[in-house]
């Protein structure tokens, strides 16, 4: 497979899920604000950070208000992390790779890109935002449905699995380390309630709430809601479960000994750290080495697939 094609199958993928992951944020984010006291609730200032695009939000608007936070993670296109940017993205990268997807993959990215640029100022009213944002999971949903559907299984769908999980363990890290600075203090007792009330939004925002219940068997609380979120080898946003699919299709493809090295590296990290006993600063280290380390990956690819590219790059 020429390296190009290669390139834009990966971004597709690593497009479509920042696309769904943003809105799946921005959609528990405004749940959660119903749910919390005006005085404990995070506001929308945390999404910017979980998106890791607080330098460019900083040089464009004074305050992290909602206006400003949803427009520019939703509609913004100097921002390449916001969803229309993103599905533009992977839109354009469909088109340069037609010939190597179904038919059924550009149509459906296609009429979302479209759907999503000609809807998207009512998705920035609070009326019609959760429409739009169910329109796109719905879409990003179905992108995945119809590859696992009539996808042959060849080196293109494990470039395009490769991006997907890559981009969901990057997120799946970044929602942890946010959300679990915004989480109450746990010595001040008479907040408990609330403590737990964001946790249950932390899995929430992963779509993971049911599956932790079904698979821990326990109350939602800080400890066993890292150890699944990490570990769980069998829950599909898990970081641990991400990884194994990135290194089971890296070792359906040539030259992978330097990328299945750094699969490796991290989830020995991942299997020999215990998360549920680090405190609040040790985990935001824990977390910053494994996003460095996730990057790395990310290069390591590049230089064994994409050598000839350098017109894409990873978002935060």
């Amino acid at each position: 497979m020429l390296s190009r094609v290669a390139e834009h199958l990966y971004w597709i993928s690593r497009y479509v899920e920042r696309a769904e992951n943003t809105a799946r944020l921005i959609s528990v984010n405004s749940n959660l604000l119903l749910d919390l006291p005006d005085g404990i609730a995070p506001g929308w200032e945390p999404l910017v950070d979980i998106m890791g695009v607080r330098s460019d939000f900083d040089k464009r608007f004074k305050e992290p208000d909602e206006r400003q936070v949803l427009k520019f993670l939703i509609a913004d296109r100097s921002n390449a992390g916001s969803i229309l940017s993103s599905l533009h993205f992977a839109r354009e990268n469909c088109r340069t790779v037609r010939d190597i997807l179904p038919r059924e993959i550009w149509e459906e990215l296609n009429e979302l890109y479209l759907y999503a640029q000609e809807n998207v100022t009512v998705g920035l009213t609070k009326r019609g935002r959760f429409g739009f944002l169910r329109r796109v999971l719905y879409g990003s949903q179905l992108f995945i449905g119809i590859l696992a559907s009539v996808q042959s299984r060849d080196e293109a769908f494990d470039f395009l699995r490769i991006g997907r999980y890559l981009e969901r363990a990057d997120m799946t890290t970044r929602i942890i380390d946010v959300r679990s600075a915004d989480l109450l203090p746990d010595d001040v007792a008479d907040l408990r309630p609330f403590d737990t009330i964001q946790w249950v939004s932390v899995l929430h925002s992963l779509s993971a709430y049911q599956m932790y219940r079904r698979h821990m068997q326990t109350r939602v609380r800080r400890d066993a809601v890292l150890r699944f979120l990490f570990k769980d080898l069998h829950f599909p946003r898990a970081v641990r479960y991400c990884l194994d699919v990135v290194g089971e299709c890296l070792g359906d493809l040539k030259n992978n000994e330097q990328a299945l090295k750094s699969v490796h590296a991290l989830v020995r990290k991942i299997d020999r750290t215990n998360v549920d006993t680090l405190d609040q600063t040790s985990l935001h280290e824990y977390i910053d080495d494994l996003q460095l380390n996730i990057i790395k990956l990310h290069n390591t690819m590049a230089v064994a697939y994409f050598p000839k590219s350098g017109q894409q790059q990873q978002q935060g």
